[in-house]
C-alpha cells in the first residue's frame, strides 16, 4: 500500500468515526408503549387504523375512536388478530369528536375508566372537501374546521393537563402537508391545516419542560377511503399539482407518523418531496437535532429557490386550465 492510499484511508476512517460518535450522541431512543394505553382518534380507517395497528405491533393497548360503529367493529377485530400478548386491551369507542369539547370529555372519561390514563393520542380524525374560495359554501367550511380543527383540539385539550401532571405522555397531530403550503382549490381545507400546525407548536412550547412530547404529521395523498372522497370535489388544477406527488400507502404513513412519534421528532413526513417542502416551511417550528438543523441552514437558500419554480410550474397549471375553460365556453356558445 503506497503512501498516498494511506493517507486517503485516513481520512475516510477519521471521517467515518466522528459520523459514528455524532450519530451515537445525536440519535433518538425511542419511547416504550408496551402495555401502555394508546388512544387513535379516526382510528377505523386509513392511516388512523394502520398507526392503531402497529402500536398493537407494540405491544400497546389501544383505544380506536370514530363515529362509525360498523367501521370501528371490523377495525377491533383486525387489531385483535394482530395482539401479542395475551392480557393486550384493544377498545373502541363511537363519539362525534367534531361536536362539543363535554361529549368529548365525557367519552375520554368513559376510555379511561375502562382502559387506563392516556399515555399517547394519536389524533387522525378528519376530511377534505375540495373547491375554490368562492365554491365552497360557508357550512363546508365551517364543518372542515369542526372535524380537522376541534375534532383534534377537543381530545388534546383533554389529555394534555393529565399528560403534564404525569411528566410523560406523546401527543400526534396529523395534518397535511396543506398545513405548510396554500394550494388552489384546498383553501378552506388549507385552513383548517394550518391551525393545526399553530395547536401542535404551541403545545410543544407548552409542554416540553413538563416530559410531554408533541409530533405533527404531515402526509401527502394517501391511499384512503377519504382520499377517494376528496377526489370527488377536486378542481382539475388541484388533481394536476397535487397527483404530481404520487399517492402513499396508509401502512406506510401510519408506521412512520408513529415511529417519528416515539422517537421524539416534531415533523413525521414520508418521502423527498415531503422532506423538501417542511424544511423550506420550517420557519419557527421547534428544534430538531443538530442534524436536521444544519442542513436547514445551508439548504433553505437553495431550496427557496426551488420553491419558486415550483410555484411558477403551478401558476403555469393554472393559466392553462383557465385558457382551456374559456376556450370550451366560447366553443358552447
Amino acid at each position: 500500500m503506497d503512501h498516498q492510499t494511506e493517507i486517503v484511508l485516513t481520512i475516510f476512517g477519521i471521517i467515518f468515526i466522528h459520523g459514528l460518535v455524532f450519530y451515537l450522541v445525536c440519535r433518538k431512543s425511542r419511547a416504550n408503549i408496551r402495555s401502555k394505553h394508546v388512544v387513535v382518534t379516526g382510528g377505523s380507517s386509513g392511516i388512523g387504523l394502520w398507526a392503531a395497528m402497529e402500536c398493537v405491533r407494540l405491544g400497546a393497548n389501544v383505544t380506536i375512536v370514530a363515529r362509525n360503529v360498523n367501521l370501528l367493529e371490523k377495525a377491533k377485530q383486525q387489531l385483535l388478530k394482530r395482539k401479542v400478548r395475551e392480557d393486550q386491551q384493544i377498545e373502541y369507542r363511537s363519539i362525534d369528536l367534531a361536536k362539543s369539547n363535554d361529549l368529548v370529555e365525557k367519552g375520554f372519561q368513559d376510555i379511561e375508566q375502562a382502559s387506563g390514563s392516556i399515555f399517547m393520542l394519536i389524533n387522525c380524525a378528519g376530511m377534505a372537501i375540495c373547491g375554490t374560495i368562492e365554491d365552497t359554501s360557508v357550512e363546508d367550511a365551517r364543518l372542515l374546521m369542526d372535524v380537522n380543527y376541534f375534532a383534534t383540539y377537543y381530545p388534546t385539550r383533554y389529555v394534555l393537563p393529565k399528560m403534564k401532571a404525569a411528566r410523560e405522555g406523546i401527543i400526534v397531530i396529523t395534518a397535511s402537508q396543506a398545513a405548510l403550503v396554500g394550494l388552489y382549490g384546498y383553501g378552506a381545507y388549507a385552513a383548517s391545516k394550518f391551525a393545526l400546525r399553530g395547536l401542535a407548536e404551541t403545545i410543544a412550547m407548552e409542554a416540553k419542560h413538563a416530559g410531554v412530547s408533541v409530533t405533527l404529521a404531515l402526509p401527502a395523498d394517501t391511499d384512503t377511503p377519504g382520499f377517494e372522497r376528496e377526489n370527488q370535489s377536486k378542481p382539475i388544477e388541484t388533481k394536476i399539482i397535487s397527483g404530481s406527488g404520487g399517492l402513499a400507502k396508509p401502512e406506510d404513513v401510519g408506521r412512520k407518523i408513529v415511529h417519528d412519534a416515539l422517537k421524539g421528532s416534531f415533523f413525521s413526513i414520508l418521502g423527498l418531496e415531503s422532506w423538501i417542502l417542511s424544511t423550506l416551511c420550517v420557519g419557527m417550528a421547534p428544534w430538531m437535532g443538530p442534524i436536521l438543523c444544519i442542513l436547514q441552514f445551508y439548504l433553505l437558500g437553495p431550496l427557496r429557490l426551488i420553491g419558486l419554480l415550483i410555484q411558477w410550474n403551478f401558476q403555469r397549471i393554472i393559466r392553462n386550465c383557465a385558457k382551456e375553460r374559456e376556450t370550451n365556453a366560447c366553443t358552447k356558445n
